[in-house]
């Protein structure tokens, strides 16, 4: 039975490892070098170390979906005073279309609402068609599409689209 339980340390190589393979599904075979770069950016900046960059501050979080061994990921960050980002939403592709990614989002959203957050943003790569179908239809709003995001530890960058969401928190 599939569990969403915050973050531990323990989990550190399980949820690199899932970052890893879910990056190579999305990897382009042009784009190879640049998301290999991404990746290990995003590692140094973030995931390599959560409890720094997610837990140690109250309004922001980290979960794990888990049976017996981790099958997906969720990170909340502080945006702005009044909103949360998703970040880093990842299932094992062995284990989607479950509703994993679903029990995902609304543990990071009940997050977001006990946080005092009025509102959730997320953003996503034009890669990511079933994401964007998975936020959509939990009510989140396309906001806006920025056609060459640069590179940084939250985008590869390298001309990809990004698609910026929104949703109210009731």
């Amino acid at each position: 039975m599939t569990s969403i339980r915050r973050y531990r340390a323990s989990d550190h190589a399980a949820v690199i490892a899932l970052f890893r393979g879910f990056m190579r599904e999305l990897t382009p075979p042009h784009l190879a070098v640049e998301f290999e770069t991404y990746v290990e950016t995003a590692i140094r900046a973030e995931l390599g170390r959560i409890e720094d960059y997610y837990l140690a501050r109250p309004d922001q979080g980290f979960w794990v979906a888990e049976d017996n061994v981790v099958l997906g990921m969720v990170g909340i960050e502080r945006h702005a005073a009044d909103a949360g980002e998703v970040r880093r939403m990842a299932v094992d592709r062995a284990h989607r279309r479950r509703g994993i990614g679903r029990l995902l989002l609304a543990t990071a959203e009940a997050f977001c609402r006990e946080a005092g957050y009025r509102k959730v943003v997320l953003s996503t790569s034009e890669l990511q068609v079933a994401a964007m179908r998975l936020y959509e239809a939990n009510g989140y709003r396309l906001e806006r599409k920025e056609s060459a995001a640069p590179a940084s530890h939250k985008s590869v960058g390298a001309g990809l689209a990004r698609y910026h969401y929104e949703k109210a928190m009731a």
